[in-house]
């Protein structure tokens, strides 16, 4: 961490987590977030000059891009529970259970991938920079397990 971001980290971590706390109301998550904002500042936060902005304002620009990222993610997540019939879960035991089967039987890494992009919402690219893959190789893997996916399910009689 350079010095710039040290300091900032030091001064101006309580405001940076009480913005992301009093928004998202979910103490786990609001960490997550502030962190994301220092790392952010570890890799480009110029060292203070006179006459610059204080560092403070280059934070919260930072948290804010943060915090309409994550009510993408939360938007899109509700979008699609909206999207799923109401049934009871008893329904979809059978499905559910062959899909977690077929999640485990993937090969390196590729459930790991399936589950960054569907679950948590993430871009290719931020999937690669996770586990270490460029932003090609996350789509490629992405759509070999889906593909193994798809296979597997039909196996067992379950057309996805």
């Amino acid at each position: 961490m350079n010095g710039a971001a040290e300091g900032a980290f030091r001064r101006h971590y309580g405001h940076v987590y009480g913005y992301f706390r009093r928004r998202l109301g979910d103490p786990e998550r609001a960490e997550d977030l502030t962190q994301d904002v220092f790392a952010a500042a570890a890799k480009s936060l110029p060292d203070e000059r006179p006459g610059d902005p204080p560092v403070l304002v280059w934070l919260y620009a930072v948290a804010r891009r943060r915090f309409a990222d994550e009510a993408r993610r939360r938007s899109r997540e509700r979008r699609l529970a909206a999207m799923l019939p109401k049934r009871s879960s008893s329904e979809y035991e059978p499905v559910a259970g062959a899909l977690r089967e077929a999640l485990a039987r993937l090969p390196g890494g590729q459930s790991q991938v399936v589950l960054l992009k569907l679950v948590r919402g993430l871009t290719f690219a931020e999937i690669g920079a996770a586990v270490g893959l460029t932003e090609a190789a996350a789509k490629m893997r992405f759509v070999r397990a889906l593909e193994q996916l798809r296979a597997d399910l039909s196996e067992r009689g379950i057309e996805p």
